[in-house]
């Protein structure tokens, strides 16, 4: 398979290249520097200056897009946008990292982890930008998205243990009662959805055992 992955000098981009490529996968590394990951080929790019063009071949676009100031986020959702833009009536498959705040707590899906968790006030424009992406990728009807929320404590340099429970729209915990996941065990899950292409246009959510 052929994937890129936008923001692959990011942590989760990082992960995710070098599951892919330790897979066999043919993997091209968007930066806006030098190539910092394991993928075979980078393209130095800005993320809204890619174009459609540069996205033709590709079996799969990953959107590791990740922003943490008030004056950044806006990162998060524009990106997932634009590259949904670009992938309009494409067989491409566009999966997005997303966030833990907008999976549901409650069966009849009216209540979010954000709705009733009390974030800490620099981490909300964050969670909320998470959100606004994926409410902007329900709408393309057109682009075969899938959108991957991790668990609720998202660990950059926790274990990969290998394993990890495949949920869906609501805010699954393991046997231990915990929503927590590694950066590591994510990018397998990551490559695991790319591989199988079983969820387009579906939100999934992923949780160590």
């Amino acid at each position: 398979m052929k994937i890129a992955v936008v923001a692959a000098n990011g942590k989760a981009g990082k992960l995710i290249v070098k599951e892919a490529v330790e897979r066999g996968m043919d993997v091209t590394a968007f930066v806006r520097e030098e190539n910092k990951s394991a993928a075979q080929h980078a393209v130095t790019k800005d993320i809204f200056a890619i174009t459609a063009e540069d996205l033709n071949g590709f079996d799969a676009v990953v959107d590791a897009a990740g922003a943490w100031t008030p004056e950044t986020v806006h990162i998060i959702p524009d990106a997932a946008k634009h590259l949904a833009d670009l992938l309009k009536g494409k067989d491409t498959r566009l999966v997005v990292v997303g966030g833990a705040g907008s999976l549901f707590v409650d069966a009849a899906h009216t209540k979010t982890v954000f709705d009733v968790t009390p974030f800490p006030e620099a981490a909300v424009p964050v969670v909320k930008s998470h959100q606004i992406a994926l409410d902007a990728l329900r709408k393309y009807d057109d682009v075969n998205w899938t959108y991957v929320s991790p668990a609720g404590d998202f660990q950059a340099d926790g274990e990969r243990t290998g394993k990890y429970i495949l949920a869906g729209e609501e805010l699954k915990l393991n046997a231990k009662g915990e929503s927590v996941i590694s950066y590591a065990d994510y990018a397998i899950a990551m490559v695991d959805e790319i591989e199988s292409g079983n969820h387009i246009k579906q939100r999934i959510s992923v949780v160590s055992e």
